[in-house]
């Protein structure tokens, strides 16, 4: 199949008169291309970007122990990152996040609903349009490629169905709302098209590669390209490929020090769940173990297929390769059976693997960044200007090829806002309303209080997490990861109380922050200080109020 781009680039779109290399520099600098004036008049090739994002793989349970493949084509090649975090525990807000380089009070996508701006009118109209493939494609001149799962509103008749093709995309295949491996329907640009569930030309994850590999042979070889694949996996409903389905038979999820206990001294999601599990709930959350391990392996397949055919085409040494997961997952800590959304490592902590020139190979990087570090990461790689974006996030690049005397953050905030509806759930009539993803034995993963926002900081001294919650006990929650980094522990009543104060105002800051605020010094650096001035300056979520609590 013959993939057909939306539009010719504008850079195929030649004028007969060509301008001597100087001034063709001069003039694409003055529109903010991204090319520097020394790779115009030497002519010299860009870098290719390409984006794995799987959905809903966790890195603290071992979510990449079944990707031997990948580990060793692009972590072994490259450099890990061991300390790789998200600003939001869910699907739409974390992906929007990596799309446009903000945290989720500047993107204003809340939850995976429309009403939460989840692919809403709204944030087609005002985010889409500075998302850094969209730079890409304008200012750069790339060719960028977009399969699989978008975000989980995306298709929807509200928002414009699947006709609705984002700004910044030259090819795009996206799928209709969020994870499936059969029966789903994908947006080619713009025109449905159904899928059924016929193994050799329905599964999606491998429906992903093929249209990959058919871009990577029927591009425009004059112009860089940038790449995003999205896979369902791990998702739910973790349908693995027939030849994968009796694959770990023998493995469980892992009985960590947090598995199977009550959650003590925390949030009252936390204490709600019921300790111990019934045994067909352990039995479930092992087989959903299994299952998405199951489901990896055909992304392991993926990445090698990639791999293979760059480097057939030459390409594999001018292309960087990002592999990395939109949030983590549990699978009983804390005695919740299986999500994410919550505050903890096992949520918010992510793979990324990166491979490209310049990076040596098996590095392990232990610097604290977020995905909303990836757009500007690849801004950078292409020579855009970072200065001229509104990104909250830092680039990467510098840590990538090795350079000593970088100035990093020690910090980076993580907030979430709950989901629950004013009614009480028909299984749980007990519960009072607000509550929402609730099991059969009534344990409930989210609520309308379950609003919380942290500061995860990492520094010499410290390996720290400051919560604080948006209900009526404002209740806090604080880890010293060191001592305890299965986070059992909350000490938020026992630590230093001038400690307490400092985070109390380095979450309020980071709450409001924007662009360059969002980088300044935390609580344990030495260029640390408090301005008041930095606070409250844009929309947070500790500034939303709901009407009723639980």
């Amino acid at each position: 199949m013959r993939l057909l781009p939306l539009a010719p680039s504008g850079l195929r779109r030649r004028s007969p008169h060509r301008l001597p290399s100087c001034s063709l520099a001069l003039l694409l600098l003055s529109l903010g291309c991204c090319l520097e004036v020394s790779r115009v008049a030497a002519g010299s090739r860009r870098p290719n970007v390409v984006l794995l994002l799987t959905d809903d793989q966790d890195e603290v349970l071992g979510g990449m122990t079944p990707l031997k493949k990948t580990k060793a084509l692009i972590g072994e090649m490259g450099m890990t990152f061991s300390s790789a975090y998200v600003p939001s525990a869910l699907c739409c807000p974390s992906r929007a996040s990596i799309l446009t380089g903000k945290y989720p009070h500047n993107h204003h996508v809340v939850n995976n609903t429309l009403e939460g701006n989840c692919s809403s009118r709204s944030w087609q109209k005002i985010q889409e349009p500075n998302t850094f493939p969209a730079i890409l494609r304008s200012a750069c001149g790339y060719q960028t490629f977009f399969a699989g799962k978008y975000l989980n509103e995306y298709g929807a008749p509200d928002a414009g169905g699947l006709e609705h093709v984002p700004l910044g995309w030259s090819y795009w295949y996206a799928l209709e709302k969020n994870s499936k491996y059969y029966n789903y329907t994908l947006s080619i640009n713009g025109k449905a098209r159904k899928h059924g569930e016929n193994y050799s030309v329905d599964y999606l994850t491998d429906v992903l590669a093929n249209v990959s590999l058919d871009f990577l042979d029927y591009k425009s070889n004059s112009e860089p390209f940038f790449m995003m694949i999205s896979t369902p996996a791990p998702h739910s409903p973790w349908t693995a490929a027939p030849q994968y389905q009796k694959t770990f038979q023998d493995v469980f999820a892992p009985r960590n020090k947090n598995f199977n206990i009550h959650g003590t001294n925390k949030h009252w999601l936390i204490r709600q769940a019921k300790t111990p599990m019934t045994n067909s709930s352990i039995q479930f959350l092992d087989n959903a173990f299994r299952k998405r391990w199951q489901t990896l392996l055909s992304v392991d397949d993926l990445v090698e297929k990639l791999v293979k055919r760059l480097e057939f085409n030459g390409e594999l040494n001018n292309t960087y390769i990002f592999y990395t997961s939109d949030n983590g997952y549990h699978t009983g800590q804390f005695s919740l059976p299986i999500d994410k959304r919550q505050l903890y490592e096992f949520d918010i902590k992510v793979p990324l693997l990166v491979r490209g020139p310049g990076i040596k190979l098996n590095q392990t990087s232990k610097m604290l960044v977020a995905n909303i570090d990836l757009g500007p990461t690849i801004l950078d790689i292409a020579g855009y200007n970072l200065n001229k974006t509104q990104m909250d996030g830092m680039s990467l690049l510098p840590i990538l090829k090795g350079a000593t005397n970088v100035t990093w953050r020690s910090d980076v905030l993580v907030e979430y806002q709950g989901e629950g509806r004013n009614v009480t759930d028909p299984t749980c009539p007990s519960l009072s309303p607000g509550v929402s993803q609730c099991f059969p034995d009534c344990v409930c993963e989210d609520a309308y209080n379950n609003t919380y926002a942290c500061v995860r900081t990492m520094s010499a001294l410290w390996n720290l997490q400051y919560c604080e919650f948006d209900d009526q006990e404002v209740f806090v929650e604080v880890y010293n990861l060191t001592a305890d980094p299965h986070q059992i522990t909350n000490i938020a009543k026992s630590i230093d109380p001038e400690l307490l104060g400092k985070m109390n105002y380095r979450l309020m800051m980071l709450q409001s922050c924007s662009g360059p605020t969002c980088r300044t010094p935390g609580v344990f650096d030495p260029g640390y200080r408090f301005d008041p001035r930095l606070m409250f300056n844009h929309g947070s979520i500790r500034t939303r109020r709901f009407s009723k609590h639980l």
